[in-house]
């Protein structure tokens, strides 16, 4: 019995204590603020969602010179020769067409001083062997004009003599035949003499008579004959004088044509070889102007490649290194393949250079702090090792309050970052895109006082 009241008793405390303890207990209100929390955090997350984000295409590379007359190049000797004296140091500043570097001959063929008054007196006297071979050259046209014109009095008279023949062979020829006529008339009054002289019409005296008119005929004949053979004999030989002067003047005509050819090939010939003593007695005046190495350009010495007094450098040798001094700084950057197509050569760019403090928000270029504004220039046509294609970004004109002109302590070579500046889109499509490795939107940006919200939305 005890026990039961006992713990009857305590069963009472415990009660009474747990009715005071819940009065002094506050009302719980921990799940209704969390969850106002959470409300919150999830309007603002669906609002920064929605907010802008600029695309953009990250680039890494170098500071370089836009033209490539800018970048620094490597000054050549144009001869080989002699170290004589260095007229610079590194890190100089030189002028265009100053010195730089003074050389002296190492080859045996340049030694002479008086090299270009040797050539100069063989040039004198190849320009007088000219001179007479003009001479020979007036001479035998002469010749040929004088022969051609005694030839033509020459073959006049050996024409007219031929005919003179011809004329002498038709005047035979005709007496000939008239004397062959008188023969046969004589012939035939001998034959009929006699006929009459057995008929005893004619006496023994008429019929010699005929015979010795027949025999004088004859006679006639023969010598007619003769003369006509004669006179062809006289044109043959006339026909023959005829063609040997023209023979002869063919053969003398040949023989000064020839001199003539000789004359003209002489004269060519030392016309060639004036002009290469004049080319050579030139070269000789601008080899030994290339002594002196000279500054291409404005600039400053970099470096040299050779040192010391009396070494040899060969021709076209590089001796030093030559920074233009006010070279059209550009930035090339390198990007991947499959952002090349969205860029335009009129895309704006943001740099960070290295040396100088900058805060960049890839999202937010406009909130930037140390960037600099840059426009895409060139856009290479192939790609470069690695498969990424260079970009040249020019500088732009600074906006005034807005922008900063690039900074004049840049180098060529130094590091650079730059960020292609795109279109703008929602933040939720940029983390879609990112998460899926889709390139940038290819969609231009909405033009001011139209409607793109749409294309946004699409994108």
């Amino acid at each position: 019995m005890a026990n039961t009241s006992n713990h009857t008793a305590q069963l009472r405390n415990w009660e009474a204590l747990a009715n005071q303890s819940s009065k002094e207990l506050l009302v719980a209100k921990g799940p209704r603020i969390l969850g106002k929390i959470m409300l919150m955090l999830l309007v603002a997350f669906i609002i920064i969602l929605l907010l802008p984000w600029r695309q953009t295409i990250p680039g890494r590379g170098t500071v370089t010179a836009l033209r490539p007359e800018d970048r620094p190049q490597t000054v050549q000797n144009q001869i080989g020769g002699r170290i004589e004296r260095w007229a610079v140091r590194e890190g100089q500043e030189v002028k265009k067409g100053d010195t730089i570097l003074v050389i002296s001959e190492t080859s045996q063929s340049y030694f002479d001083p008086e090299l270009p008054t040797r050539l100069n007196e063989q040039l004198d006297a190849k320009q007088n062997s000219e001179t007479a071979a003009a001479q020979k050259i007036e001479a035998t046209n002469a010749q040929i004009k004088a022969m051609t014109s005694g030839l033509r009095f020459q073959l006049s008279a050996a024409e007219n003599k031929v005919r003179q023949a011809e004329n002498y062979v038709q005047i035979d020829s005709a007496d000939l035949v008239a004397v062959q006529n008188s023969y046969e008339t004589t012939k035939a009054r001998l034959v009929r003499y006699e006929t009459g002289y057995k008929n005893g019409l004619f006496s023994l005296t008429d019929i010699e008579t005929r015979r010795l008119k027949l025999q004088d005929d004859k006679a006639k004949v023969i010598s007619q004959q003769n003369k006509l053979n004669n006179s062809r004999q006289n044109l043959l030989n006339a026909q023959i004088d005829l063609d040997n002067i023209r023979a002869k003047y063919q053969e003398s005509l040949a023989k000064a044509q020839s001199d003539l050819s000789s004359a003209v090939s002489s004269r060519a010939s030392v016309r060639g070889e004036i002009a290469k003593l004049r080319n050579d007695i030139t070269n000789i005046g601008i080899r030994r102007s290339l002594y002196v190495v000279r500054a291409p350009q404005d600039g400053f010495v970099v470096k040299t490649y050779k040192a010391g007094i009396g070494e040899n450098i060969k021709e076209g040798e590089s001796i030093a290194t030559l920074q233009p001094k006010s070279p059209m700084v550009a930035v090339e950057i390198y990007v991947d393949a499959m952002d090349v197509p969205l860029i335009l050569d009129s895309s704006d760019v943001r740099l960070q250079f290295e040396g100088w403090p900058s805060v960049q928000f890839a999202g937010w270029p406009s909130v930037a702090v140390g960037t600099f504004a840059g426009k895409v220039a060139v856009i290479d046509r192939v790609s470069s090792a690695g498969g990424k294609y260079r970009l040249l970004v020019r500088q732009t004109n600074p906006v005034p309050s807005k922008d900063e002109a690039w900074p004049e302590q840049l180098r060529q070579g130094s590091g650079a970052f730059g960020r292609v500046i795109l279109r703008s889109v929602p933040l939720w499509y940029e983390i879609w895109r990112q998460l899926n490795g889709f390139p940038p939107s290819l969609e231009k940006e909405p033009k001011e006082g139209k409607t793109g919200d749409s294309k946004d939305k699409k994108a």
